[in-house]
């Protein structure tokens, strides 16, 4: 498996969710029909901040090698973030049928994630 084109897709996936949660909280606040004044917004700034953390961290990991036991920080913390985060997005669309697309498009990004850092964490992928 080439885990270079996982870890640079990831990054870019977590790095455009970051900076839209950072830089347009109310807007995509407001898109969700979450509540737009100020206490709430703080909260989708720093899940931002996270997500592009995150993507920092894909992006610059992305020429080692990673899978077994090599950079296994990196891999089971994209599994686990994919996986609870696959979860709670399968939960959700689960129990409420008239979801956005928007959210189906996420929950379908977040279950291919999970899998292929799945892959990735317990398997002994090497970058080719």
């Amino acid at each position: 498996m080439n885990t270079k084109f996982v870890l640079v897709s990831s990054a870019i996936f977590l790095g455009v969710l970051g900076l839209s949660l950072s830089f347009l909280p109310a807007e995509i606040a407001q898109g969700f029909t979450i509540n737009t004044a100020l206490p709430f917004l703080w909260p989708l700034q720093l899940m931002g901040a996270l997500y592009f953390a995150f993507a920092m961290v894909n992006w610059v990991a992305k020429g080692a090698a990673i899978g077994g036991i090599y950079n296994r920080p990196v891999a089971i913390g994209n599994f686990t973030h994919f996986t609870i985060g696959a979860l709670a997005l399968l939960k959700s669309v689960a129990s409420n049928h008239q979801m956005s697309p928007l959210i189906l498009v996420l929950t379908g990004f977040y279950c291919g994630y999970a899998v292929l850092f799945g892959l990735i964490f317990f398997g002994n992928c090497l970058p080719r």
